[in-house]
């Protein structure tokens, strides 16, 4: 008697570790079966969406063997079960996920809001400094062109004032010879 109820305890835990976890498809409403086929008695139904267990499968008759949250267990055709979670049941972490995401996305908005204003802000920046390296480089220009000037007037006008003096220095070259000349005196002391 041990011995058939340690065995029959065995292949309740065997069952249980190769259980997998699925549920009604979300558009039916199916009735569980005493056997793997529709054959069996009717033992109660299953709602779309709800979650079970699944133990086993036949691959004969195509039937898996369920077992719903309320721990009633029976049979239904493979069609009607898929393996995962409903929608049902996925849809409180869908609701949540979707409030996370629609903070996130007003977040991020509000961001790209900030970020927006903060380029047109830099561009503005951007604009009036280069409008203003523009300017500087134009004064450059101006004094490198008046410096170049500058050197050639002031070459000239060295040059000018050289071409005077000799000019003057010539002329009183000629002019000096033909001055009257005066006389010494004589002084007769001696």
């Amino acid at each position: 008697m041990k011995k058939l109820l340690g065995i029959s305890f065995l292949v309740l835990i065997s069952s249980q570790l190769h259980a997998e976890v699925g549920h009604i498809a979300d558009d039916v409403y199916v009735f569980t079966h005493g056997g793997p086929s529709n054959e069996y008695r009717i033992n109660g139904r299953v709602n779309s969406g709800e979650a079970i267990t699944i133990l086993e499968r036949n691959r004969n008759t195509n039937y898996v063997h369920v077992r719903t949250e309320a721990g009633r267990t029976g049979w239904l055709p493979s069609e009607f079960v898929e393996t995962g979670l409903s929608i049902l049941h996925q849809l409180p972490q869908m609701e949540t996920d979707l409030e996370a995401s629609q903070t996130l996305v007003e977040t991020q908005a509000r961001e790209i809001a900030s970020l927006q204003e903060q380029l047109q802000q830099f561009t503005s920046e951007s604009q009036q400094y280069e409008m203003g390296v523009q300017q500087l480089q134009a004064q450059i220009r101006s004094l490198e062109s008046e410096i170049e000037h500058m050197d050639q007037s002031n070459l000239i006008r060295w040059l000018t004032h050289g071409g005077l003096v000799a000019l003057g220095g010539v002329i009183l070259g000629l002019i000096i010879p033909h001055l009257p000349k005066r006389r010494k005196r004589r002084e007769e002391w001696f």
